[in-house]
Parts: C-alpha cells; structure tokens; sequence
C-alpha cells in the first residue's frame, strides 16, 4: 500500500492512492483555505470507513439490511508529545439487532485494519532525501 502527499503550497496538500485523489488542508483560523480535510480528520475518517466497511460484511453474511449504516467516530488531542487519544467508535444500525447480532457488528468492527493498527502501534521509519540526489538516482 502506498500515497503520495504533494505539497501544494500554504497548508495544503494532494494525496494520492491508486487512481483516488484527495485534498488536505486546515482550517483558516489555521492560516488554510479548509477546502479539505485535517490529517486528524482523515485518520478519523480511516478508522470509521474501516469500522463500517467490517460491520457491514457482518450485516451482509447474515442477510440483514446494512444500507444506512452510519459510524460516528471521535478523539480527543492530546499534547507532550502531540497525539489523539480516547478514541471512540458508534456504529448505528439501520435496523434493531438481536444480542446475537450486535455482539456479532461488534467483533467484526474489532478485526478492522486501522483499528489493530492502533492498538499495536506499527513500526515508522523516517527518511528525508534531497530532491537533488532523489533526481541523480532516477538518471
């Protein structure tokens, strides 16, 4: 998997994933445009697509309605060092569950990509290249 983040000037950035393009950027009280999302708000956005995307797989093997499924997902900034924290996950159901079921929205929500990422943070290399010598090596 892979992005590619382009800095378009100001606070703004171009990301993209495969042939997907979005806009990141901050709101003016920020000195941005907020003609995009924040990089807190597209990890929030991560975590609730991957939430819904497991609850609805869960809703579609069992045959049940999961159109109109909705996630709400929120977090609190923390600081020393700068983070999120106190995440927190709502799927509401299009329709009333069973206990069954909820228990079942529930573990699936728990195997989501983005949520395991989290709760076992991953390891993150940092490189900074020039782009002088990142060109060299491309001739």
């Amino acid at each position: 998997m892979q992005v590619i983040v382009q800095h378009l000037g100001d606070v703004q950035f171009q990301i993209k994933a495969r042939q997907h393009t979005i806009a990141c950027d901050q709101p003016e009280e920020n000195g941005g445009f907020d003609e995009g999302m924040t990089p807190p708000e597209l990890l929030l956005a991560a975590l609730g697509s991957c939430a819904g995307y497991y609850a609805a797989q869960y809703l579609r093997k069992h045959k049940l309605q999961k159109a109109g499924t909705l996630v709400h997902v929120s977090a609190e900034k923390r600081k020393n060092p700068a983070r999120m924290d106190n995440f927190r996950i709502e799927v509401e159901m299009p329709l009333e569950l069973n206990a069954e079921h909820r228990k079942g929205v529930e573990e699936a929500v728990h195997h989501c990509l983005i949520h395991n990422t989290l709760l076992h943070p991953p390891q993150i290399a940092i490189e900074v290249k020039s782009a002088v010598v990142a060109e060299q090596v491309r001739s």
